[in-house]
């Protein structure tokens, strides 16, 4: 089976997918943060295409940078100054070749993740 990585990011606080939000996606090899691509999420809260598509796919570390901070403004939902959330980084290892999901449940004052299907 191939390997690709996707994420979902739904905002709790307003039951609604977050849309706009960046993601930046990282390789980790040691002490090394590879920069790989950034993407946006759309009405759905989803990317347009796989965060890390099968044809580039390789097992390994890797982090998934939520740019929250950012979001929460445009939705006129960040209180405080400095945000207690701002970017959420998010560091995870793939072991196999398969589907990874990784989906952001967020809100201002919390966040939790969980492997997807």
């Amino acid at each position: 089976m191939p390997g690709f990585l996707t994420t979902h990011v739904l905002d709790t606080a307003q039951g609604t997918p977050a849309q706009g939000m960046t993601i930046d996606l990282f390789r980790i090899t040691g002490t090394q943060r590879t920069h790989l691509r950034s993407l946006v999420t759309n009405d759905d809260g989803r990317t347009d295409s796989q965060i890390l598509p099968e044809d580039e796919f390789e097992t390994g570390t890797y982090e998934l940078v939520f740019h929250a901070g950012d979001y929460l403004r445009a939705q006129g939902t960040a209180a405080d100054d400095p945000l207690f959330l701002d970017v959420v980084p998010l560091r995870f290892g793939m072991a196999e070749h398969t589907h990874y999901h990784v989906p952001l449940l967020l809100s201002p004052f919390g966040y939790s993740t969980y492997r997807g299907s």
